[in-house]
């Protein structure tokens, strides 16, 4: 029933070919009437379907198509014409990529007005949630250890106890993963700390990972000791679920990338007046001054510090820096180097 499922996605979504093991997940929320919202998002679809419950209660009549896709598949999905009305990603460089060649078409409401400059950029792609990148680690397998509060501290630990954090330590797999990508860039940029911490971690055999989600579990089910640069509104998630309180959000406390959800309407959308209303539910939300109980924190969750490097990524140019075919390459191969071995994706 999945891969029926998958595979009507697939028919429904998309226009461009994709093949059907590239949709990670789907589902049709019926409306009451024949309009349907298609969106194509990174985020994963427990944590999103809150959002289009809500949206329906308030537009009864309009079903909602939604396809999750990692960061990488849905960019060159958009790139090859994929038929689509709301592009929602946490890759922020690869987004704004698409809206500065010209994918996205301008929107203007009293909503969108009202965010913040940082959180937009020229009418075309709005922000909708700030989210930290964070350290979630299994305490059980770090009984006797200090918790690490800095890279330097981490580095010590990992170097100090390399039999106990052997194949145990989770990050991305910055060759396919636009998140991963985008932390590990704007971490090079920020702090000295970031080569030393992958040599590290090379040596000791870190896996490799295309999602949050999925590090997350295994830090929970205590394959992984650690998980690096995760996205601290999934590792929340776990929490809320109960991990036997095992399972710890840290903080770094010298530098934190906080990540911009974002979200903008294609040049081929279909069903403007549905997309622009969704685009506002979520920017209202936004906007909000507390959390509350929605998956995904608001825009005021930022924790920003500029004298400890605390504070949203900015939208802008300098997001394609990284993304320059040459750039990319070199940083890769660095990255690669610094890894030692190339490990299963998992």
């Amino acid at each position: 029933m999945r891969y029926a499922c998958l595979a009507l996605g697939l028919i429904l979504s998309l226009v461009a070919p994709l093949a059907a093991q590239e949709i990670e997940d789907y589902r049709m929320f019926p409306g009451t009437g024949p309009q349907v919202l298609r969106i194509v998002s990174t985020t994963d679809l427990d944590v999103f379907e809150p959002y289009i419950r809500a949206f329906q209660s308030e537009r009864p009549e309009i079903g909602v198509d939604y396809s999750v896709m990692s960061s990488s598949v849905l960019h060159r999905a958009i790139q090859q014409g994929a038929q689509a009305d709301l592009v929602i990603s946490s890759a922020m460089d690869l987004q704004f990529q698409l809206v500065n060649d010209g994918f996205a078409r301008s929107y203007r409401s009293e909503m969108a007005d009202a965010l913040p400059d940082w959180a937009r950029w020229r009418d075309q792609i709005y922000a909708f949630t700030t989210e930290p990148a964070v350290v979630v680690v299994n305490t059980a397998r770090f009984a006797g250890l200090d918790l690490p509060t800095t890279r330097q501290d981490l580095i010590a630990s990992l170097r100090g106890n390399p039999d106990r954090f052997s194949d145990s330590i989770g990050t991305y797999d910055l060759r396919e993963s636009g998140l991963g990508y985008l932390f590990a860039t704007q971490e090079d940029r920020s702090t000295d700390a970031f080569w030393r911490l992958n040599e590290v971690m090379g040596r000791l055999g870190t896996q490799l990972y295309c999602c949050s989600s999925q590090m997350i579990d295994d830090v929970a089910s205590g394959r992984l000791a650690l998980a690096y640069n995760v996205l601290g509104s999934y590792a929340a998630e776990e929490l809320a679920r109960g991990s036997g309180g095992q399972v710890q959000v840290l903080r770094m406390e010298d530098f934190a990338n906080v990540m911009l959800r974002t979200a903008f309407i294609p040049v081929n959308a279909q069903e403007l007046t549905a997309a622009g209303a969704m685009l506002d539910m979520l920017i209202r939300l936004a906007l909000r001054d507390e959390a509350g109980e929605w998956p995904l924190p608001p825009l005021s969750q930022t924790g920003e510090d500029p004298t400890l490097g605390f504070g949203p990524i900015r939208l802008g140019p300098g997001l394609l820096t990284y993304l320059d075919p040459l750039n990319r390459r070199a940083f890769l191969a660095e990255w690669e180097n610094a890894m030692e071995q190339n490990r299963v994706p998992r």
